[in-house]
């Protein structure tokens, strides 16, 4: 198994620990491969809003040099995981929500990968916000198409995870083992009934109103999606 990880903060905090054990953990069950992604690095560059990849190709991004190898790891793996703490009032960190809309193109509105269709993702996250992280996230997630969508998250009343009391650290220790053993043996299930209804909304919307010669239209009908639902 092939897993796609997207870390979203530089700080190699606790985040980044809880990861780190729960990548360990999948290790364990044979056969895992990992290619990482460490942000902002890896996406240096701010989602400008020019909305070429809703008119185009990707390739079109001026950003492509950056897009292309994240999209090519998210269409050639078989699992996804997204590590992001939560900052401030809001909930993910900038450098993870800038990844997400350098990506919006697949949504059902504009170009969804059938590749996706079959992942299952699983979304950790540390901070008293910890909730609002993974509501976010898991809604891009589901507009993308992703089958399944797990998560788990963390209060730790510190920002070291070294200072965690010994009992508590072996708590979220064993919680995040137990959700890498379940997350690896999870299997396809019936899709989610919003990305059901939202394939179907958009089948109709471009099909009658963006129309032939616009990229969404010939996009979704060259990849036979007007015909029979690909998921």
């Amino acid at each position: 198994m092939t897993v796609a990880v997207f870390h979203g903060s530089p700080r190699r905090g606790n985040t980044y620990r809880a990861t780190a054990i729960f990548m360990d953990e999948l290790a364990k069950s044979g056969g895992v491969n990992f290619i990482e992604f460490l942000l902002p690095e890896a996406m240096p560059e701010f989602c400008t809003g020019c909305q070429l990849c809703f008119s185009g190709p990707p390739e079109r991004c001026p950003h492509a040099s950056y897009t292309a190898p994240i999209l090519d790891a998210l269409l050639k793996s078989d699992a996804l995981v997204f590590a992001s703490p939560h900052y401030g009032a809001g909930d993910m960190p900038g450098a993870m929500k800038n990844l997400l809309d350098h990506l919006d193109f697949l949504t059902f509105t504009v170009a969804p990968r059938a590749e996706i269709f079959n992942k299952k993702a699983f979304i950790i996250t540390t901070g008293a916000g910890s909730a609002a992280v993974i509501k976010t996230i898991k809604k891009f997630l589901i507009n993308w198409g992703v089958n399944r969508v797990y998560a788990l998250g963390f209060r730790l009343y510190t920002d070291k995870w070294d200072k965690l009391p010994d009992k508590k650290a072996l708590k979220f220790d064993l919680k995040l083992r137990r959700a890498a053993r379940r997350f690896y043996g999870a299997e396809k299930k019936y899709p989610y009934i919003s990305a059901v209804i939202m394939y179907h909304v958009n089948k109709f919307v471009i099909k009658k109103y963006v129309g032939a010669g616009n990229y969404p239209y010939e996009y979704w009908k060259g990849r036979g999606y007007f015909g029979r639902r690909p998921f």
